[in-house]
């Protein structure tokens, strides 16, 4: 199945909510995938749940690891430079074979302007291949970086990592999801998907101020929001990431 960039939609169809896309792509998905196979997806997302990762990533107040990643180009995109001008939005998905992924990629590129001219910068972060995020952000004509995260390096530090189950690797493989291929090594391990946003450590950021007599480093970058669900059919809302930017920094 082919997922439509928004420019390939009907007109109108950018102004929707990202539930509204999900709800249609959730609809396809319920119409042409066999019951027992989104048995599996969701047993695996239940089982995600149970075990507490959303509880055991990073989270609000922790200070996140400094990143040097490649986009798709083979530039080396470094957070301490996105950082020096400000908050730092950063969106761990799954891959571009994942259509959900894909859907909140787009929306994110409809809002990256926003982003902008707030002073803030965005970037998506997969274990996906270089080459992979090139043919992401190509497609998709994406106006922010794709990081390839190789091996999960980035996304472990996090806490975001799991390991495929093996009655899930089989359907996938099925499906011509080849996740070996596609990251570029074996292990079978994605990210849960999770949106951050990054304190630059700037007055007025928004930013976690010192108590009276207390000393931080001067590169002190928390996490000011975050957003972060086993379940990869719920992600949040553009218009929720630019309001939130909005209020931490006013």
């Amino acid at each position: 199945m082919k997922w439509r960039s928004l420019d390939e939609e009907t007109a109108g169809q950018a102004t929707r909510s990202l539930r509204e896309i999900y709800a249609e792509r959730k609809e396809l998905i319920a119409k042409y995938v066999p019951p027992g196979v989104l048995s599996v997806h969701r047993g695996v997302v239940s089982e995600l749940t149970r075990s507490g990762i959303a509880e055991r990533a990073l989270l609000v107040g922790s200070e996140i690891p400094g990143f040097e990643l490649m986009d798709g180009t083979g530039k080396l995109v470094r957070s301490a430079d996105l950082l020096e001008r400000g908050p730092l939005v950063v969106c761990f998905l799954r891959g571009r074979w994942c259509p959900f992924c894909v859907g909140q990629m787009e929306a994110m590129n409809a809002a990256h302007p926003h982003i902008e001219r707030l002073g803030a910068s965005l970037v998506a972060i997969s274990p996906q291949t270089v080459h992979q995020s090139f043919l992401m952000a190509d497609q998709h004509k994406l106006r922010f970086p794709v990081l390839s995260d190789r091996e999960n390096k980035l996304a472990r530090q996090f806490g975001l990592v799991y390991r495929v189950p093996a009655e899930q690797q089989e359907i996938y493989g099925r499906a011509f999801i080849n996740l070996p291929s596609v990251n570029g090594e074996n292990s079978w391990e994605l990210p849960i998907p999770a949106t951050y946003i990054i304190g630059s450590g700037h007055a007025g950021d928004g930013s976690v101020r010192p108590r009276s007599g207390e000393v931080r480093p001067s590169m002190h970058h928390p996490v000011l929001h975050a957003w972060v669900n086993p379940d990869y059919t719920d992600r949040p809302e553009p218009t929720e990431v630019i309001n939130c930017l909005r209020q931490l920094l006013s």
